[in-house]
């Protein structure tokens, strides 16, 4: 996974057995003792933190960086939106949408990898945060044909079990919100956006508060489903009421079909 160099000086990984095999003293089995990068009550300390924030970006970025990953586009959308038939989780309700948008996703994720993954760098791969729903139909899209796709999932106490059809070494799993947001952002050429709950507002409203401040550069922002959208986020009263500019609704744009969304995003990035 990570690139090998010559040098003089003996690899960490090295020198972990002689570390372990010292002689069985008090000095030996005194914490102090310990390796800093083999002590895990080290590394999970308060003060240590910095340090896991650093480990957490360099991880992914190291093998994207390995795969040639150069651009992503990332899907958000819905854990509960799932293929007909499928049984939701106990305690878990099935969302009630007018459409199938786990098919859409998934044609979706099979039109835009087609058209990206076309040479030894990877552009356009399909990224999600790896769980069910809606990510899980854009990893198998990109799957059913032939691509790669990344997922990054998050530690929580239920549903991020990491789906089946991400390419297992595009697989992560993260600790910090912040550095699974960066991540999403780094690479990405385009934003798709599925029906969802508070997880995809997050995702939605950050992003789009970056672009109106600037502090991405602009990229595509697509929105399926305008009847969802419209029914739960009135963007032009929050015009009307001077909260924001008429510009910033121009900031993304409403689409209702995978080959739509397709044509927008390499519009926009031609």
């Amino acid at each position: 996974m990570y690139k090998k160099t010559t040098e003089p000086f003996p690899k960490a990984g090295e020198d972990l057995a002689p570390a372990r095999e010292k002689a069985d003293t008090p000095q030996t089995r005194s914490p102090s003792y310990r390796l800093a990068f083999a002590d895990d009550d080290f590394l999970l300390t308060d003060e240590l933190r910095g340090v896991r924030l650093m480990l957490e970006f360099l991880k992914p970025e190291l093998a994207m960086q390995e795969h040639r990953v150069e651009s992503t586009v990332v899907v958000f959308g819905s854990t509960r939106l799932r293929p007909e038939g499928e049984a939701m989780p106990p305690g878990h309700r099935p969302a009630k949408l007018d459409r199938d948008y786990y098919t859409e996703a998934n044609r979706f994720a099979q039109l835009v990898s087609r058209r990206g993954q076309t040479g030894d760098a990877l552009e356009c791969v399909v990224m999600t945060g790896g769980g069910p729903g809606i990510m899980e139909a854009a990893n198998r899209g990109a799957d059913d044909v032939g691509a790669k796709s990344i997922g990054l999932n998050i530690v929580l106490p239920r549903e991020q079990v990491p789906n089946r059809y991400m390419t297992p070494e595009l697989t992560f799993q993260f600790h910090y919100f912040a550095l699974r947001k960066l991540h999403f952002l780094l690479r990405a050429r385009a934003l798709v956006v599925f029906p969802g709950g508070f997880g995809t507002l997050d995702e939605l409203f950050e992003a789009l508060t970056l672009l109106q401040t600037k502090r991405i550069n602009p990229m595509p922002v697509v929105l399926f489903g305008r009847s969802f959208w419209d029914r739960i986020i009135d963007f032009n009263a929050m015009v009307e009421l001077g909260v924001v500019a008429a510009e910033d609704i121009e900031l993304f744009q409403y689409v209702e079909t995978a080959e739509e969304a397709c044509e927008y995003i390499f519009g926009f990035c031609a």
